[in-house]
């Protein structure tokens, strides 16, 4: 038995079907055969019934046709005759069994004998009618006619006492083969229940190993790797998975023990290395916010005095005004968070003042959705991106220069687009500001602000995102959009 247990899994499944297979085709063959062997009893019991029948058919044919020939004397007629004289012939002679004392026997032969009188008969009748001799051929042929009749009546005889005895012995038949189906049927349900006992018990055993070896993998899996390992009783699959999750689960807690003793100095170290990135993060947004570009501060100041001595006091005081809130927000948000209301306050101020320095020749529009406003964003970032587009866009195509600027929503994302009609930006410089690649020589000669690389750095610190900014261009001459992503969780 523990050679089988031992046997690979497949194998054992294959032992198990196969075996079930077979014992229920053997039975299944004895079954036939015994049911095939009761069927031809059964169907020989009115054998002899048929027999006599077909004798009685004959005969009949044989006298009709001897008949038929008689009144009318045609070939037709006496091949007819010819050919059912001989199949009463053979038909006789079938008759001739065994001799017996018994009575069917005895009659049988008897039958047998007149029908070959019968037949000599109708052959003197046959002959006498074609040698023209009509007494000798009457006398035959009323001779025949009586035994012709006389046999008919004994073969009905001997047919109904046969009949007789047959159904009685059909009826024994037909009684021990139900009981022989009611037996076989009986026979094969034990059998069938006897096959899923035991693949029940087999294959149980069989399972039982991998069972105990599911309920330790739950155990483990929920934590406890002091649970009682399972047994290996066989050397098959599930044997050796079983010695294999063992020397797992020995290797884990051993490697659990070691995490546990140098778990604390780890910690220690990740909440340095926090506290240090979290610095770290802060210089870097000090740093950037405290670039601005003093080319701006000058040309915005000499605009507004020579507006003053051209121009009456009103659209002076507008200018500057105008001026002194752009620089107050500067003063003002030393925090590295404003809202998205604040940047577009500033943007539109921005606008104001360039519009003054280049007589109005920037066309500005804005489509902003009012419930995004409040979203919280880095300061000093819209201004950076529109001061770009003006420098680097716009500023040499007089009055048909033009500024978008958009607020919207686009799934869980605020949106922000700025974006200009003027003379676009190339796919290489555009991923050379945003893989951070754009030169310092070229950032300080850009007098674009704090400029588009450091804003693109602020974004991305801020929004922990690298697809914060993305800059889109359909080439030179077909102006730029720089669209920022904030989250709106």
């Amino acid at each position: 038995m523990n050679r089988f247990f031992n046997l690979p899994l497949q194998k054992k499944i294959v032992s198990i079907y196969m075996a079930a297979n077979i014992i229920i085709f053997i039975v299944n063959v004895f079954l036939i055969l015994g049911i095939n062997s009761m069927a031809l009893d059964m169907e020989m019991v009115y054998q002899d019934n048929r027999q006599l029948n077909e004798l009685a058919n004959s005969l009949t044919e044989v006298q009709d046709n001897m008949t038929s020939y008689l009144s009318s004397k045609t070939t037709d007629s006496l091949e007819s005759y010819y050919k059912s004289a001989q199949t009463l012939q053979n038909l006789a002679e079938e008759l001739d069994g065994p001799v017996t004392d018994q009575s069917f026997s005895r009659m049988k032969r008897n039958i047998k004998n007149m029908a070959i009188n019968y037949l000599d008969g109708v052959s003197q009748t046959v002959e006498a009618k074609r040698g023209r001799n009509v007494e000798k051929y009457r006398t035959h042929y009323e001779d025949a006619t009586e035994l012709y009749e006389y046999i008919t009546a004994y073969i009905a005889r001997l047919n109904n006492e046969q009949f007789v005895s047959n159904s009685d012995r059909y009826t024994e038949l037909a009684k021990a083969f139900r009981t022989f189906e009611s037996t076989s049927i009986i026979v094969l349900t034990l059998v069938m229940i006897g096959n899923i006992v035991s693949i029940i018990i087999i294959v149980g055993m069989m399972i039982n190993p991998l069972k105990e070896l599911a309920s330790s993998a739950n155990e483990v899996a929920a934590g406890n790797f002091d649970t009682k390992l399972p047994g290996t009783p066989y050397h098959d699959e599930i044997g050796i998975v079983t010695k294999a999750f063992n020397k797992m689960v020995v290797s884990i807690k051993e490697y659990i023990i070691r995490q546990r003793e140098s778990m604390e100095k780890e910690r220690l170290m990740q909440e340095k290395e926090l506290t240090m990135e979290a610095h770290l993060k802060d210089a870097q947004l000090k740093y950037l916010q405290a670039q601005i570009n003093p080319h701006f501060l000058f040309n915005t100041l000499n605009a507004g005095a020579q507006l003053a001595m051209m121009e009456g006091a009103d659209k002076t005081y507008e200018y500057v005004q105008t001026v002194a809130d752009f620089f107050r927000y500067n003063v003002k948000n030393h925090e590295t968070e404003v809202t998205v209301g604040e940047e577009v306050t500033l943007v539109d101020n921005y606008i104001r003042i360039l519009n003054v320095r280049f007589s109005g020749d920037i066309q500005y529009e804005k489509q902003v959705d009012e419930r995004l406003l409040s979203i919280e964003m880095p300061n000093m970032v819209l201004q950076p991106i529109v001061e770009n587009a003006v420098n680097h866009g716009i500023r040499e195509m007089g009055d048909q220069g033009r500024i978008t600027l958009r607020v919207y929503r686009e799934d869980d994302d605020a949106c922000i687009s700025v974006c200009d009609n003027g003379k676009g930006i190339s796919l290489v410089d555009i991923d050379r500001i945003l893989d951070g690649s754009w030169s310092k020589d070229e950032q300080q000669h850009d007098h674009n602000g704090i400029g588009m690389v450091n804003v693109i750095s602020r974004l991305r610190l801020f929004t922990g995102k690298e697809n914060a900014v993305s800059i889109r261009s359909g080439g030179i001459g077909k102006g730029c959009e720089v669209l920022i992503r904030l989250p709106l969780k």
